[in-house]
């Protein structure tokens, strides 16, 4: 048995259709950090769904703290703003599961209703997301968390996860100041900054993005998500050398 944890806050735009592709598991875990929209009641209108709510703690070990109340050690991790294929989901609920394994997922990442085949960090995208409690957890990471994976074999699912991660330019904004201030403070102390370095940091970012990962043959998406990751980049380390 799985249980599918879903971290929210404020997620009504995308949530209902999250949680619509999970419908065929039996538990879904909604860890909620503060929605004051209508995420909860979402939520709380749908059959399989158990509700927890608790203050954020970084992300990492809010993913952990969200798994250690699952009913099921077999932990299905998806974002607020992630869809299940049918054939994925099929295909995670046949499995036949070993806890000597973790199981990565190619995400499909949407931008304008297109999906994003360039740009740092949009593609290729494969993510860790189902795994065993007992055998492993997430990083203790505020940000850019992962799912340790040391001393266990990697098994990769062929079927794709949906994700929109940004849908609009507020989205953009937004996710630039929590993860740049994020980073910030995860790294005091353990990283050096300054202005210039700042500024190289940005630029290196955003040539990365739109030049050596191709987002320059993506559109105008690809020229916003590059300069979206050339100004995230930039902000992180202006915020560090403030810190």
């Amino acid at each position: 048995m799985i249980t599918v944890t879903i971290l929210t806050k404020n997620s009504e735009s995308s949530l209902k259709a999250t949680l619509d592709s999970v419908k065929d598991f039996s538990e879904v875990l909604v860890f909620d950090t503060g929605s004051t929209d209508k995420t909860l009641e979402i939520a709380a209108h749908t059959p399989n769904v158990k509700i927890f709510q608790e203050a954020f703690t970084g992300f990492g070990p809010t993913h952990n703290r969200a798994s250690s109340l699952a009913t099921y050690d077999w932990i299905l991790s998806l974002d607020s703003d992630e869809i299940l294929t049918s054939s994925l989901s099929k295909e995670i609920l046949t499995l036949s599961l070993d806890p000597s394994r973790v199981y990565q997922i190619q995400r499909k990442n949407y931008f304008n209703g297109k999906w994003i085949k360039g740009c740092g960090g949009w593609h290729p995208d494969w993510v860790i997301r189902l795994y065993n409690r007992t055998a492993t957890r997430f990083s203790d990471a505020a940000v850019h968390e992962k799912i340790i994976s040391n001393g266990l074999s990697l098994h990769s699912l062929p079927s794709p996860v949906l994700h929109t991660p940004y849908r609009n330019m507020s989205d953009f904004l937004a996710k630039m100041q929590t993860y740049s201030t994020l980073f910030a403070e995860q790294n005091k102390g353990l990283k050096s900054s300054s202005l210039l370095k700042a500024i190289l940091h940005g630029w290196s970012a955003f040539l990365k993005s739109y030049l050596l990962k191709r987002g320059c043959f993506c559109g105008k998406e690809g020229l916003i998500i590059s300069l979206y990751n050339g100004h995230t980049a930039f902000y992180k380390y202006l915020k560090l050398t403030e810190l």
